[in-house]
């Protein structure tokens, strides 16, 4: 049996600058933590500043030398998303790793400040333009990486370009999740065929938590099952990490947990359903998404 890959594996990432969006808690919190306590330079990305500080606070008590910083970042806020990175744009020279985690799950029908299915405008139209705006930076950094955080509802995932924001269907919740935790994957599989026909050198993957206790599961049933099955967030986030920083990743790589159902374990690489392979939906996709959002990428 192989070695299971744990932060032990990490190498130290000292001089490096990292995004973590969605880090004030959970998954993107455990992933910030892990790469501060390497030497990183971490930007804790959040959308209540109040809560990003006190993550930051945390952080420190466990590792007083890590290097924090945190910026406010609303992904249901277009607007939000371009005063983020013209704020990082303008005060630093290098971004060598944006992780894309945060995301909402299943809430009530809601829009965002933009129109958007609340879902689909912050797990995927928000991360899209974001990844678009600091994309030159990324590029201009030798040995950068963008990791895109989906799920295993992907496989509930079917988009419907007539309706992407539920207007004309009864709103499923959960179908509208599976829907923007697919197109996280459609947004790395085509953004990686894109780079690989260009000049460009960053590196693109994507990872999955399992089933991890977050603070997504606000429901009754699901706070249930986080006790009975969930693994901890510090595991969750073990794909994500290993996506982010293990020399033996390769474009469009895929990592979850290596257990039963992919629910709970050490990160493996793992695979998408055939459908987030579909090269004209994620086309398709990548298309409306720019039309949505007013962004294009420089590659």
């Amino acid at each position: 049996m192989s070695e299971k890959w744990t932060t032990n594996n990490i190498p130290d990432q000292s001089g490096r600058t990292v995004i973590v969006t969605g880090s004030n808690n959970g998954i993107g919190y455990e992933a910030a933590k892990t790469l501060a306590m390497k030497n990183a330079q971490v930007i804790l990305a959040v959308r209540d500043l109040e809560k990003g500080a006190q993550a930051k606070n945390n952080i420190l008590k466990e590792f007083p030398q890590a290097q924090l910083q945190v910026m406010h970042l609303d992904l249901a806020n277009l607007k939000t998303v371009d005063s983020f990175a013209s704020e990082f744009s303008g005060s630093n020279s290098r971004l060598d790793l944006l992780i894309n985690n945060a995301g909402i799950m299943i809430p009530p029908y809601s829009k965002t400040e933009d129109g958007f299915e609340s879902q689909m405008g912050t797990n995927h139209l928000g991360h899209f333009a974001l990844t678009a705006k600091l994309f030159d930076m990324l590029d201009s950094t030798p040995g950068s990486r963008i990791v895109n955080v989906s799920s295993g509802a992907h496989k509930m995932g079917n988009l419907n370009f007539d309706d992407l924001h539920w207007e004309d269907r009864r709103y499923i919740p959960w179908r509208a999740y599976g829907d923007s935790k697919i197109s996280n994957l459609y947004f790395t599989f085509e953004l990686r065929r894109r780079i690989e026909s260009s000049e460009s050198r960053v590196l693109v993957a994507v990872a999955h938590p399992g089933y991890s206790a977050t603070g997504l599961q606000k429901l009754a049933f699901l706070k249930f099952l986080n006790i009975i099955v969930a693994q901890s967030a510090a595991m969750g986030a073990l794909p994500t990490l290993r996506a982010a920083t293990a020399p033996e990743v390769r474009a469009g790589d895929y990592f979850g947990p290596d257990g039963v159902g992919e629910m709970r374990g050490f990160p493996e690489k793992v695979e998408a359903k055939e459908l987030a392979h579909d090269e004209e939906i994620a086309s398709k996709l990548w298309a409306v998404s720019e039309e949505l959002t007013g962004v294009t990428f420089k590659i």
